[in-house]
């Protein structure tokens, strides 16, 4: 093969092609750091947003009141007050927002993708409880906050909002923005709205474990609160919402924390802080010791709807039923789909160990 080569000019043929392929692999080396600057750069910006930008725009609001702007802070006031039920009235999204490229430098840097195991009737509603909460719950406010992962052409005909804390909608200008990504207050006018006043086709995500789960996140655990939540479950009797279990594997990957221990003062605190304002504080950590999450794999999958009956006023006995229908459910998403997740052998042990006897009540 080498004489034939030589005799047809091989070898500098061969040469040029390799230098062409130094070049072009150069190249593709190059755009992949840039890739990687924007994704981290798109993580960043939420990540400072989710600690940041509630109090800044406080702040923000405020010092226009003692400058010449203070007219812009006065209307915006005013404003405020005549709409201040809108979001508890389905919003203000923006399919605008919602589509930003940024979202999709944000999802590519973990990666984070949308497993979906079952049709969603849009002639229906449901009630989506995610699990686990995780520190900031990247995977869920990236499949169903924004259409990065694809949610509306994976689930056709179907509306999906995310229920965060209703004091996040009382912050000044944040409000707006929260809403503009069809985010939506976790109380009961709100859910009540969306699920017999928006019609049919209407996703309600709520992560039911909250703050409690939070404080229990850290690699390699898969612990869910949700043994004494079934207030979930007595909305969507009310309504007549079926329940969808989604898991979202990988979540509590994302970043370390100390953990304090039950009863030590430094977890009252916490305790304290969570009753009072309805989040807990978390000292955690990322990569390299910053802000930043570990790139690790988040895998959000979708269950199949529990077909739940309207009741007006739900029996204790028929919400303990769904409830249970409900976990039974989780637990088997969980454990069709924990090989299938990007867990290591380790971390599959672990989740095989802890997953049902770590149901706990905080």
């Amino acid at each position: 093969m080498i004489t034939v080569c030589q005799s047809i000019g091989g070898v500098d043929l061969l040469s040029a092609a390799l230098h062409d392929l130094v070049k072009v692999a150069g190249m593709t080396k190059e755009k992949t750091q840039w890739k990687e600057f924007l994704e981290a750069t798109s993580v960043l910006q939420w990540v400072l947003t989710f600690l940041f930008l509630g109090l800044s725009c406080y702040i923000l609001i405020g010092y226009l009141m003692f400058t010449s702007l203070w007219p812009l802070s006065t209307l915006y006031f005013i404003w405020l007050v005549i709409d201040w039920q809108t979001p508890e009235r389905g919003g203000r999204r923006t399919l605008f927002v919602r589509k930003w490229r940024v979202w999709e430098h944000f999802r590519d840097f973990f990666p984070i993708k949308l497993v979906k195991t079952a049709e969603l009737n849009p002639n229906k509603n449901y009630i989506l409880g995610c699990h686990p909460h995780g520190i900031m719950s990247a995977g869920a406010f990236t499949c169903f906050s924004t259409e990065s992962c694809g949610f509306a052409e994976t689930f056709p005909g179907v509306r999906v909002s995310l229920a965060i804390l209703a004091g996040l909608f009382r912050i000044p200008l944040f409000r707006e923005y929260i809403m503009s990504a069809g985010l939506s207050p976790v109380s009961k006018p709100s859910l009540a709205h969306l699920l017999s006043k928006s019609g049919k086709g209407n996703a309600v995500v709520i992560v039911i474990g909250g703050a409690a789960e939070s404080l229990a996140s850290s690699p390699g655990v898969n612990t869910v609160v949700v043994k004494q939540r079934k207030g979930f479950v007595r909305v969507a009797l009310e309504y007549g919402a079926d329940l969808v279990p989604v898991y979202s594997f990988g979540e509590n990957e994302l970043f370390k924390q100390v953990i304090f221990s039950e009863g030590s003062l430094s977890r009252r605190l916490q305790d304290l802080f969570k009753r009072i304002m309805g989040f807990a504080p978390c000292l955690f950590v990322g990569e390299h010791f910053a802000i930043l999450p570990y790139r690790t794999p988040v895998t959000t999958v979708v269950g199949s709807p529990i077909s739940v009956p309207k009741r007006v006023t739900p029996t204790d006995e028929e919400v303990d039923h769904y409830h249970r229908l409900y976990m039974e459910a989780l637990s088997k998403l969980f454990h069709e789909h924990k090989l299938n997740a990007d867990l290591t052998t380790e971390e599959y042990e672990v989740a095989k160990m802890n997953f049902f006897s770590r149901i706990v009540s905080f």
